[in-house]
C-alpha cells in the first residue's frame, strides 16, 4: 500500500504514519524534562521538526496540536496538546518547555520519505 503525504490532514492519519515509521514515541513532560520511557531530554537536546494543528469543525475541545520532535540522539517522537484553555498540561511547565525547543521545520517528504508501505 502506498501512502501519499497529502493524506496527513487528520490526527489519526499522522499518528498512523508515525506508527508505521516507528517514530511514535510520545515525549511526556516530567520533572526531569521531556522524556520517553527510556530517557529524558532538555530543550537544547531537542528540535521541533514539524508542527501539525488540527481543528474540530464545531467543538473547541477538538482543537489540538502535535509537535514532531527529534532528539540529539536521533530519536523521533511527538508530543500532543490541546489548544488554550483545553490544554491538558497546565501547571507542569509544558508551555514554557515547548517554547524553549528550537524549531527547524522539515517537509513531510524529508520526515517520511517516499513511503511504500
Amino acid at each position: 500500500m502506498s501512502n501519499s503525504n497529502d493524506d496527513l490532514t487528520t490526527l489519526s492519519s499522522v499518528m498512523e504514519r508515525l506508527r508505521l515509521k516507528k517514530q511514535d514515541k510520545e515525549f511526556i513532560k516530567t520533572k526531569k524534562g521531556f522524556g520517553t520511557e527510556a530517557k529524558s531530554y532538555q530543550p537544547d537536546e531537542l528540535v521541533i521538526i514539524k508542527t501539525y494543528r488540527f481543528e474540530g469543525p464545531s467543538d473547541p475541545s477538538d482543537n489540538s496540536i502535535l509537535y514532531l520532535i527529534e532528539a540529539n540522539d536521533g530519536s523521533i517522537g511527538y508530543t500532543l496538546d490541546a489548544y488554550g484553555v483545553y490544554s491538558n498540561h497546565e501547571g507542569e511547565g509544558y508551555d514554557d518547555f515547548i517554547r524553549k525547543i528550537p524549531v527547524q521545520e522539515r517537509t513531510e517528504q524529508q520526515i517520511f520519505g517516499d513511503d511504500k508501505i
